[in-house]
């Protein structure tokens, strides 16, 4: 069985930018790759899923969703911060994806993290059966914001960035050890 970490991508990975389609685009959030890294250290799988609803809009190609994780990657590789797998959807069905990922790896749900900056991140690694991270970057702070004043927190764990989350996540399980 694999722990993997399955990652939201706009937002959580990158600097969100409307329907971000070209490599030029792309900005990497700050501790992003150091953190991909100490995951990867850690013995986690890292596995991307994205909506991109932008192909189904025609605003951009599936090819240029590929070429766009292609570019991603070597950024992050060149760091020994590579993502394992990219899965993308150009509707919205986020189970999917993560049965598209079981199909590539033996995930291990009781010792795997979904992370994402919006609710319907959690929700769709809730609904899958892992644990869940939202971080405070993309639109993470704002939900936050609004869960603290519903005190509802529909997440396991919240994190400013994907640093403190790997960091929340290591104390979390070192406690249950």
């Amino acid at each position: 069985m694999e722990k993997v970490i399955f990652l939201d991508r706009d937002g959580t990975l990158n600097v969100e930018v409307n329907y971000l389609h070209r490599k030029e685009d792309l900005v990497l959030l700050p501790g992003v790759p150091e953190a991909l890294k100490a995951f990867k250290d850690q013995g986690y799988k890292l596995v991307v899923i994205t909506n991109q609803a932008g192909v189904a809009r025609g605003y951009y190609t599936e090819e240029d969703v590929k070429e766009l994780h292609r570019y991603m990657n070597e950024l992050l590789a060149g760091q020994g911060a590579g993502i394992d797998a990219f899965y993308y959807c150009p509707h919205h069905p986020e189970t999917g994806m993560f049965e598209m990922a079981e199909q590539d790896f033996e995930v291990d749900k009781a010792s795997s993290w979904m992370i994402g900056d919006k609710l319907i991140d959690i929700e769709a690694g809730r609904n899958y059966g892992v644990r869940t991270v939202l971080v405070g970057t993309g639109y993470g702070a704002g939900v936050h914001d609004e869960q603290k004043k519903k005190g509802d927190f529909p997440y396991d764990l919240y994190a400013d960035d994907l640093l403190e989350a790997y960091n929340e996540i290591n104390r979390e399980t070192a406690g249950n050890l």
